[in-house]
């Protein structure tokens, strides 16, 4: 299990643009595959993308293809996630989370950070 600490969300005005960190500290960062959450109040958790160790095809939900970039320093043992064009749908709190196997599902990664705010104003 890794422990994971988010970073980098705040209040913007919608078309702005947001860069948030996870650093991971633990054994093995780079066996992990690694992907960011989102939970926006009233409703479920949502899987916002998802990078395996080599950074090779990453996933993103629909919504964000386009507009979010995932990327990863296994040197470093960061994960990021860049977020452009921002809108008001995409206020949530920001989880960033690892697991072994390559999944968009919330039971498939055992470690979470505790989350950020990415709050988007008109």
């Amino acid at each position: 299990q890794l422990q994971l600490v988010e970073s980098g969300g705040g209040l913007v005005q919608a078309g702005d643009s947001l860069r948030l960190s996870c650093a991971a500290s633990g054994r093995t960062f780079s066996s992990y595959v690694m992907g960011w959450f989102r939970q926006a109040p009233g409703k479920e958790r949502e899987c916002v993308a998802v990078i395996n160790w080599s950074g090779t095809s990453p996933y993103y939900t629909e919504s964000v293809k386009g507009r979010f970039t995932i990327s990863r320093d296994n040197a470093k043992n960061t994960v990021s996630l860049q977020m452009n064009s921002l809108k008001l749908a995409d206020t949530a709190v920001y989880y960033c989370a690892a697991g072994f196997l390559t999944t968009t599902t919330e039971r498939g990664f055992n470690s979470w950070g505790q989350g950020t705010q990415v709050t988007v104003s008109a």
